[in-house]
C-alpha cells in the first residue's frame, strides 16, 4: 500500500540513519548511508546534503532515487521513489536541518565530521512499507489533540498578559506533560529576545536574554520557523554569562549585569516555536527535555498551534492594556518610607539599573523603572498608567510597537524576585502603582561622551 510522507514523519527523526541508492549516467547502482531525512510537506522530504560524493554526482546526473527510512520505535522499513527538485543553503529548511543534524552528529559521536553543506529538497513519488514483523508504536505521552483544545479554551478565557503568559506554560506542564518550558519576547528593534515567564527551573531566569540567531531559540526567532532537535547538540546549548562590565563607570566594571539563562544544562531535546502576531514573529515558545527524542513532529505540530493563538492573544491584550478606559484608582502619595535608604543607580550608557549594589534590570525595562522612580521621589508620583508611558519621551521607546506591557510584568516579576524594596502593583487594566518600603536615594551616571 503507497503511504503519505505525513504517515512516516517519526521514521524521518535521524535516530536510524537512512540510505539512499542512485544510479550514474551508464546505470552503475550506488548505495550509501545519509544522515537526514526531513519532513518538508506531504509530497516532498529534504536529504542533508554533506559531502560532494559519489551520491551527490549520482543524483546531479540523474536526479531519480530510492531512500529507505527506518520507524525508530516499532523498527518499520518504509522505501520512499524521490526525484531531486533543488538544494537550498539557507533560510528556514537549511536552518531546521542544520540544528538538527548538529544533534545526530553529537549523538554518533561526529560533531567534527558532519557538516551541512545544503538541503537537497525531493519530491516524493511513492512510499511503501517493506514486508517484515514490526513492534506496535507505543502509547503517544498524551492526546495532542485534545490538549490543544483545552489549552485553546484557557488561552481564550485569559484577560491580562501576566495571567495568559501564566496560564499557557501550566497548561504544558498538566496537558502535555512537558516540565521545562519558557515564553520569551522580542526585544524591539529585534536584536535580542528576553525570557518573561519560565516554569519547571530552580530559577525563574526572567530578564535573561538571547541573541537574535543564538541557539535554538535564537534561530528560530530569525528564521520565523520552529527548530526542533531531538539530541544533545552541544553548539546549540546556552551557557551561563560571564561577568560583564557596564561600560563607562570603575564601579559599574565590578557588577554583575547578565541574568543566568534557566535552561537546562544539557538538554537532550529541545523545540523553539516562534511566535507570532499580524505576520510577524514577536517571541518564542521553547520547551525542552533531558530525553533523547522527547518531541516528535506531532509535538511540533501542536506546539504550532498554540503559539498562534499566543500571539494573537499577546497582542490583543497588549493593546487593550494601553487603551483602558476604566477610571483610574484612587491615587496616592507615596507613603513616608522608613529605613536605610535603597540607593538606585542608573548607567546611561545602557539603561542598566542597580539596587544597592545588586544588578536588576537594562536596556528598555530599565529606562522604564528609572523613569517612575524618578517621578516617585521628585514629583511624589506613585500610580501611573500604560497609556502615559507609551508617550513618555524619556524612555525612547521604539517607533514600531513595543511589548510595553510584557515589560512591565518582567519588571513586577524581577522585584519580586529579588525581595526588593521596591515594587510594581497592578490596580486596573492598563494602571499600576510603584510602591517603595525604604527611602530611595537616586544617583544617575550618565553614558560617557564619544
Amino acid at each position: 500500500m503507497t503511504l503519505t510522507v505525513d504517515a512516516i514523519r517519526p521514521a524521518l527523526d535521524g535516530a536510524i540513519p537512512g540510505a539512499i541508492a542512485t544510479c550514474d549516467p551508464d546505470g552503475t547502482p550506488n548505495v550509501s548511508y545519509i544522515s537526514q531525512v526531513e519532513y518538508v510537506d506531504s509530497e516532498h522530504v529534504a536529504l542533508s546534503f554533506q559531502f560532494f560524493n559519489k551520491t551527490r554526482r549520482n543524483v546531479l546526473a540523474n536526479p531519480q532515487a530510492t531512500v529507505g527510512v527506518v520507524h525508530p520505535l516499532t523498527g518499520a522499513n518504509y522505501s520512499l521513489e524521490v526525484d531531486y527538485l533543488r538544494t537550498e543553503t539557507s533560510g528556514p529548511l537549511f536552518e531546521r536541518m542544520k540544528a538538527r543534524l548538529a544533534g545526530i552528529a553529537s549523538h554518533e559521536g561526529m560533531s567534527g565530521v558532519f557538516r551541512l553543506q545544503g538541503s537537497d529538497v525531493y519530491r516524493v513519488r511513492s512510499i511503501v512499507e517493506l514486508p517484515g514483523t514490526y513492534l506496535p508504536p507505543p502509547p503517544p505521552r498524551c492526546n495532542l489533540l485534545a490538549a490543544s483544545r483545552k489549552c485553546s479554551e484557557r488561552i481564550a478565557a485569559c484577560t491580562h498578559l501576566d495571567e495568559l503568559l501564566d496560564t499557557v506554560l501550566a497548561s504544558l506542564e498538566s496537558l502535555f506533560a512537558i516540565q521545562h518550558s519558557m515564553i520569551l519576547l522580542l526585544d524591539e528593534p529585534g536584536k535580542r529576545l528576553y525570557t518573561v515567564a519560565s516554569r519547571g527551573y530552580d530559577a525563574s531566569g526572567v530578564g535573561s536574554e538571547i541573541a537574535l540567531g543564538d541557539g535554538v531559540i535564537g534561530v528560530a526567532a530569525r528564521e520565523g520557523s520552529p527548530i526542533r532537535i531531538c539530541f544533545m547538540a552541544p553548539e546549540y546549548l546556552y551557557h551561563r554569562a560571564m561577568r560583564k562590565a557596564t561600560a563607562g563607570t570603575e564601579f559599574a566594571s565590578k557588577l554583575e549585569t547578565e541574568i543566568p539563562f534557566a535552561g537546562l544544562e544539557e538538554p537532550h531535546s529541545q523545540l523553539a516555536v516562534p511566535v507570532k502576531a499580524l505576520q510577524r514573529v514577536i517571541g518564542v515558545l521553547y520547551v525542552e527535555s533531558s530525553e533523547d527524542l522527547h518531541f516528535s513532529y506531532d509535538d511540533e505540530d501542536a506546539l504550532v498551534a498554540v503559539a498562534g493563538q499566543l500571539g494573537i492573544a499577546i497582542h490583543v491584550l497588549q493593546a487593550a492594556s494601553e487603551a483602558a478606559d476604566e477610571p483610574p484608582a484612587r491615587a496616592q502619595e507615596p507613603s513616608v518610607a522608613q529605613g536605610p535608604p535603597l540607593v538606585v543607580r542608573h548607567f546611561g550608557e545602557n539603561d542598566s539599573v542597580f539596587l544597592d549594589d545588586d544588578y536588576l534590570i537594562k536596556g528598555v525595562a530599565g529606562a522604564i523603572l528609572w523613569t517612575l522612580v524618578r517621578d516617585f521621589v521628585h514629583v511624589n508620583r506613585s500610580d501611573f498608567s500604560n497609556r502615559e508611558l507609551r508617550l513618555d519621551q524619556r524612555i525612547r521607546l521604539p517607533d514600531v510597537s513595543d511589548n510595553l506591557e510584557a515589560r512591565l510584568i518582567l519588571l513586577e516579576r524581577r522585584l519580586t524576585e529579588r525581595g526588593a524594596a521596591l515594587r510594581i502593583v497592578k490596580t486596573g487594566r492598563g494602571r499600576f502603582r510603584l510602591t517603595a518600603q525604604r527611602p530611595l536615594q537616586l544617583v544617575d551616571v550618565p553614558a560617557p561622551r564619544r
